[in-house]
């Protein structure tokens, strides 16, 4: 990760905000809350840029998942992968998305999804990640 941050202020924030908004904590955030230290890092990394680069995207649970959604579409989801050892940040619309491709990784089969795979926070390029977000939010 380019910008290192503090690694409590992601669980903070999420504390905070769900405090603020006074909800019981939803599938989507006890999914994130609840991995190892490593694969929740780097969740609520992506969560929060996703929030500040996206903010009309909501974030729903399905598929036993966190899922972003755009106009009542799927937009991305977020994965993490104990077995492969990694957060896969995955687009819908991936094979659709023109930049950054040299990072987008496209697996088992996939042919429409593509994803972002980051193993730790150090991993996370933000320029790319904000980069990606911006492209396929215009999908």
């Amino acid at each position: 990760m380019k910008n290192k941050v503090n690694d409590n202020f992601f669980i903070d924030q999420l504390i905070f905000r769900l405090f603020l908004k006074k909800i019981i904590v939803k599938p989507q955030d006890l999914y994130i809350l609840n991995q190892p230290e490593k694969y929740r890092d780097i969740l609520l990394h992506v969560l929060a840029v996703v929030e500040q680069v996206v903010p009309e995207a909501t974030l729903e649970y399905k598929w036993k998942i966190p899922f972003f959604y755009l106009d009542k579409k799927p937009f991305c989801y977020l994965n993490a992968s104990h077995k492969k050892q990694f957060v896969d940040v995955a687009f819908m619309k991936g094979f659709e998305l023109k930049e950054n491709q040299q990072h987008l990784v496209a697996d088992n089969g996939r042919s429409m999804v593509k994803s972002l795979r980051y193993s730790n926070l150090e991993e996370i390029d933000n320029e790319i990640l904000i980069s990606v977000l911006k492209e396929a939010s215009k999908l």
